[in-house]
């Protein structure tokens, strides 16, 4: 398993929040007049929270931002030796409306969309040459694909970076993790449609109420890919209620080993609203619900630490 600080024993991952993010940047914000990059504090911020979340129990972390956000990877690397907590960080990004020109108008005319295989390409290297970066060097590999489709439909772009993203898993072995945007289960079969396995796929936001009014859960679940509850505390205790009824259903319907959770928090945010919420809310907010809807310990293990390790080990590469 690829981590910031190189590759560690899928074992020793322990319980695993599967999408967070750390230092979050709207790009072009570290350039405003009024926001403030002290790398100094934002380490200290963020150390704070992941001596928390070991506490709670807590052992790697998932930067689910990918490549164009803020990620900072010697920043990771020493915020990691310091905590303890093992970090995993990604390539990728997406969707089409968060992109820069460059990818979407690549000396084209007409401008045309980059293609699935040039995606792929940027992501591959970040996993077998290591991260950029920028102007720098390249360091430590990245050990997910993140992507994400538009909320009002898929686009060309949102499209290639789908393909993109699933055949550098093909060619690597790591997963890929996509926020679905209108339709998850038509946006799941364009990953699949490049002969990547479902078992290396997640689909996140499936706990959006338009999601879980689809039936889509369920529907992905049924295809063999994760099912992600990636925004637990979003919507205060009722909204978690409900996410835990729901993982207990998926549980009862024989889904178990397809489930993952967690919160989106964001440690840092700068140029956009912040997700304030601890790295360990699931362990100490949710869990307690999740047994409350008659999970027991071994399946609440599954859910925090087997399907995570079993997602992020990287496979036959």
């Amino acid at each position: 398993m690829n981590t910031v600080l190189g590759p560690v024993p899928a074992h020793e991952l322990g319980i695993v929040a599967v999408h967070e993010a750390l230092l979050s940047v709207l790009p072009g914000a570290e350039h405003a007049f009024d926001i403030t990059i002290d790398r100094a504090e934002i380490f200290g911020t963020l150390a704070a929270k992941l001596r928390d979340f070991r506490e709670l129990g807590g052992g790697t972390i998932v930067d689910a931002t990918g490549m164009c956000h803020g990620r900072d990877v010697r920043l990771y690397e020493a915020l990691s030796r310091s905590t303890g907590v093992h970090i995993v960080a990604s390539t990728g990004m997406g969707p089409e409306g968060m992109l820069g020109g460059y990818f979407l108008t690549p000396q084209t005319n007409p401008p045309t969309p980059w293609p699935a295989e040039k995606f792929a390409d940027l992501f591959g290297r970040e996993i077998t040459e290591g991260m950029v970066v920028p102007r720098v060097e390249r360091r430590g590999a990245a050990g997910i694909v993140v992507t994400a489709a538009t909320a009002a439909g898929m686009t060309a772009t949102d499209e290639s970076l789908l393909r993109g993203a699933a055949r550098t898993a093909l060619t690597t072995g790591v997963p890929v993790s996509f926020r679905y945007g209108a339709d998850a289960v038509r946006e799941l079969d364009i990953v699949l449609d490049e002969q990547l396995p479902a078992d290396r796929v997640v689909v996140g936001g499936l706990d959006r109420k338009d999601a879980v009014a689809s039936g889509a859960p369920f529907a992905v679940a049924r295809r063999g890919a994760y099912v992600a509850f990636d925004h637990v505390g979003a919507d205060g205790g009722s909204g978690d209620t409900e996410r835990a009824a729901l993982v207990a259903d998926l549980v009862g319907a024989g889904h178990g080993r397809r489930i993952l959770v967690s919160c989106n928090a964001i440690g840092v945010a700068k140029g956009h609203p912040g997700n304030d919420l601890p790295y360990g809310h699931v362990l100490s907010a949710f869990v307690p619900l999740l047994a409350a809807r008659g999970l027991g310990d071994e399946e609440i293990e599954q859910i925090l630490v087997g399907n995570p390790r079993d997602l992020l080990t990287a496979h036959g590469k």
